[in-house]
């Protein structure tokens, strides 16, 4: 079961288990309403290195890349939820758009980002290469996903 750290926490933690050879994966994203699609990312996340942190997007963040109406749930009860997940080993909000800061400061080894960007799309691109870190694209599970999960609600 993972934690939710703070951005100081989460940089002291990666700084010292990094020099007993720990490695870390990192991803970010809003995970408002949680489905399969999330969990087999956050799984194939956790799959490339011993710890992996999920960035996750403050609800004011949120509100800035998704509109007024969202977040559906608000961002303790979504860091609870992916806190509950094997697969995740510690969650630290973010409050701006990218979380490009954060990358900066927390340097994984790997960061994952969905299928749907590449490397020249990649609103975090710069940090990615100006620290050396490994990016891995992943598929995203087809038809699952949180705004057909709301639209299917809205009937």
């Amino acid at each position: 079961m993972g934690r939710l750290v703070s951005q100081k926490e989460i940089a002291d933690i990666v700084q010292n288990e990094r020099k007993s050879g720990k490695t870390f994966a990192a991803t970010n994203g809003c995970f408002d309403i949680l489905h399969v699609g999330h969990v087999r990312y956050l799984q194939k996340t956790k799959s490339l290195a011993d710890y992996s942190i999920v960035m996750l997007n403050s609800d004011n963040s949120v509100k800035m890349i998704k509109g007024p109406e969202r977040p559906i749930n608000n961002e303790q009860d979504r860091a609870e939820i992916l806190n509950a997940l094997s697969c995740v080993d510690y969650v630290v909000l973010f409050e701006e758009k990218s979380p490009a800061k954060l990358l900066e400061t927390i340097k994984p080894n790997i960061y994952t980002k969905g299928a749907d960007y590449t490397l020249e799309t990649l609103p975090e691109r710069d940090v990615v290469l100006r620290n050396n870190i490994k990016v891995e694209f992943i598929e995203f599970v087809q038809g699952k996903s949180t705004t057909n999960i709301i639209n299917k609600c809205l009937g």
